[in-house]
């Protein structure tokens, strides 16, 4: 009558104290696979498919799957095994959710290049924080129980400092109590009568600006449970024979981390953007838009135009919020 719970893949860091926790515990042979002239090891998502325990424990959710893999993310690996009926337990860091990849780099100075949408945590029935003290961690390192030796002065000088801990945990509390904030009001029955929030985030060709605008706005939806979209309007001087290469692949990127995101993706073809926005706001029943912050030039530029104007009073109108994302 027990539950048939058998460990996926668990990352040990070669860490004796670890290896020996799993002693005895159905663990899950690995895939062993080439990759540049070496033998390395991957999560055996085929096996654990076959096995079909009710209850799977994989680890590092982040990390990404060697070449030759099925998925290019274990995320995704989860996903084949959440649709093929089997319960998944998992963890993974703060620092490696999309939506805060920037706040991240803003608190560490480091980009964090393995990260999972938020979409993804927002599947789980449950989500448990682990928190230790900043102390607690750094002793930790200290011991050589996150990484070896050879790492642990060049963490203690970058990612480890004991102010990038403490913003840290805060994030991961916020987060947190974000998810339990969105289970009780989904499970709880909702006044009819209410607005439901709907997001739209209007972006351009200019990379960095619309990736922030994407990232922002889903933690909007996100916080809201709410639905979104990420709209993106070809002006005839964007057109496909005249948009300059790297701008296309930049918003092609763009568009997969919003679909990622759990966004709904709008593309249209218009002389006139703000006629076009506001056509998809009365279509879709948006009840905000979210704009990137231009450079204070340009701002000058727009309200001396009867562009910026005729948003904000067709917007205002029809009681719609306008957000300027920094």
């Amino acid at each position: 009558s027990g539950i048939d719970v058998k460990l996926g893949y668990i990352e040990t860091h070669y860490r004796p104290e670890t290896h020996t926790l799993l002693a005895g515990l159905p663990l899950i042979s690995r895939r062993r696979l080439f990759y540049k002239g070496k033998e390395l090891e991957e999560m055996d998502l085929q096996a654990i498919l076959n096995l079909r325990p009710e209850v799977v424990i994989i680890d590092e959710l982040a990390h990404t799957n060697i070449e030759g893999s099925k998925n290019e993310k274990r995320w995704q690996d989860v996903l084949d095994i959440l649709d093929a009926g089997i319960n998944v337990i998992s963890a993974v860091n703060i620092q490696h959710i999309e939506s805060l990849n920037e706040e991240v780099r803003e608190i560490t100075g480091i980009e964090v290049h393995e990260r999972i949408p938020d979409s993804i945590v927002a599947q789980a029935d449950e989500v448990v924080n682990i928190d230790l003290t900043a102390d607690e961690l750094i002793n930790r390192l200290k011991e050589g129980k996150i990484y070896d030796s050879s790492k642990i002065a060049s963490a203690l000088n970058n990612f480890f400092k004991n102010e990038h801990i403490l913003q840290l945990r805060e994030l991961a509390l916020k987060e947190v109590a974000s998810q339990v904030q969105r289970k009780v009001e989904t499970e709880v029955v909702l006044n009819r009568n209410v607005k439901k929030e709907r997001f739209l985030a209007c972006i351009s060709s200019n990379e960095h600006t619309a990736r922030n605008i994407i990232r922002k706005t889903a933690r909007l939806a996100n916080y809201y449970n709410s639905k979104w979209y990420v709209m993106y309007v070809q002006l005839p001087k964007e057109s496909v024979d005249r948009i300059a290469l790297d701008k296309q692949r930049h918003l092609i990127n763009n568009f997969k981390l919003a679909t990622e995101l759990g966004a709904e993706i709008i593309k249209v073809k218009a002389k006139n953007a703000t006629k076009a926005i506001i056509k998809e706001c009365e279509d879709r029943m948006i009840t905000t838009v979210c704009i990137g912050k231009p450079h204070i030039n340009l701002i000058k530029i727009i309200l001396a135009t009867d562009t910026f104007n005729t948003l904000l009073n067709k917007l205002s109108q029809e009681n719609i919020d306008l957000v300027i994302l920094s």
